[in-house]
């Protein structure tokens, strides 16, 4: 008989969270949402906590505890509040795996914790290993808990590296859909509006996800995911655009040979796969069908268009809190641009200036990380107000 493996998904009323408790509803002979936790939703957390009937919920903003406890009041669910209480709770005994769907840097301590506990984390927060990658391996090294990779590339490096010999790959390769944006003129870009950025021509995200996939900041991060989750360095990570979406991304072997995972655009693929891992589960859904693709092209980046790629790889061979203040100044950035309080164009300049003000060091704890992140999104506010 197979078990129930517990879940604690933590951003479960995120584009991820939501698509994640679809995998869970298909299988729930397989998998039960056993905690909850959202950041300030706290009326979809509360329809989600109906519906799945968590032991726990917890929702970050404190100020909406008592509003969430009170809509819970009928079930026997513990109701918490706070980033405290959700770093808390993934130490549950009963849990037997985390999946991290949390936007920006809010993940990184959750992650901490859950590694120090010895759980099975499904990583579907990126920003933990781009501003925390160091520690987060150290971690590693000393713990029985283990990331299995949740982003559509990261998931399909993975898959590719089943059954070979990491010294073997000599190159990874991360596809890039090339966003809303990819055929604009430079000058083009200095008109495109909020509503432009958000609409992704192929998947379905957040809103700041989405916003770092138009501006390709998103691949910077995920470049530097693959450079901790793979232990790649960044000179062996290539960035292709390929605007079909369907090969998720690839990795090229000491003999030439290339292995692809490929797939539709569909979340749900890859957060299966980290559910079920190491099966894999039959599904109902639309599997590929690769006549349906005239062609599928892949061309380089412009990185004169799209600095902030440039600046990642910048970031990650500096190293130390360097990726930190890329993040930071970024997550402030991009919230900028969403209020409407800056132009598309503009985030560059804000990041890039960022990363040149603040000091960086090459040791990297968790108290260093902490102080240059509230550092970093000082200096960036500071910048953002000035324009």
């Amino acid at each position: 008989m197979v078990e129930v493996k517990n879940i604690a998904l933590l951003g479960s009323t995120g584009s991820i969270g939501t698509q994640t408790l679809d995998v869970i509803a298909e299988y729930p002979h397989l998998f039960r949402a056993h905690t909850l936790t959202a950041g300030r939703r706290w009326e979809l957390l509360a329809s989600q906590a109906r519906k799945f009937r968590p032991e726990r919920v917890v929702i970050a903003d404190e100020s909406l505890y008592e509003q969430l406890k009170e809509a819970l009041a009928d079930l026997p669910v513990k109701v918490e509040a706070g980033a405290a209480a959700i770093a808390e709770c993934v130490k549950d005994a009963e849990l037997d795996m985390v999946l991290t769907a949390m936007v920006g840097y809010s993940g990184l301590a959750p992650t901490i914790e859950a590694i120090k506990a010895g759980k099975t984390i499904a990583l579907a927060n990126k920003e933990t290993l781009v501003v925390g990658g160091q520690l987060i391996s150290q971690l590693l090294e000393n713990s029985s808990s283990c990331i299995i990779p949740v982003d559509s590339e990261h998931s399909a490096i993975f898959q590719c590296l089943v059954g070979e010999s990491e010294r073997e790959a000599e190159k990874i390769i991360l596809t890039a859909s090339g966003g809303p944006f990819r055929k604009l003129t430079p000058t083009q870009l200095e008109n495109v509006t909020v509503k432009d950025a958000l609409r992704h021509p192929n998947w379905d995200m957040g809103a700041k996800v989405t916003i770092d996939s138009a501006s390709m900041m998103n691949k910077g991060f995920e470049m530097i995911e693959a450079h901790w989750l793979f232990d790649c360095p960044s000179e062996k990570i290539e960035v292709v655009v390929h605007p079909q979406s369907i090969v998720h991304s690839m990795v090229e072997f000491t003999d030439g040979s290339i292995k692809a995972q490929l797939g539709v655009p569909d979340m749900h693929l890859p957060i299966r796969y980290a559910l079920g891992y190491p099966r894999r589960l039959p599904s109902g859904q639309p599997s590929l069908r690769l006549e349906q693709y005239a062609e599928l092209t892949f061309e380089r980046p412009d990185l004169r268009k799209f600095p902030l790629l440039r600046f990642a790889f910048d970031a990650i061979s500096l190293g130390g809190t360097m990726p930190c203040i890329l993040n930071a100044a970024n997550e402030i950035a991009v919230a900028a641009f969403l209020d409407e309080r800056i132009r598309f164009v503009e985030m560059p300049y804000i990041v890039e200036n960022t990363m040149n003000r603040v000091a960086f060091s090459k040791d990297v704890d968790y108290a260093a990380l902490v102080a240059t992140n509230e550092e970093a999104r000082r200096v960036a506010s500071q910048i953002v107000s000035s324009l």
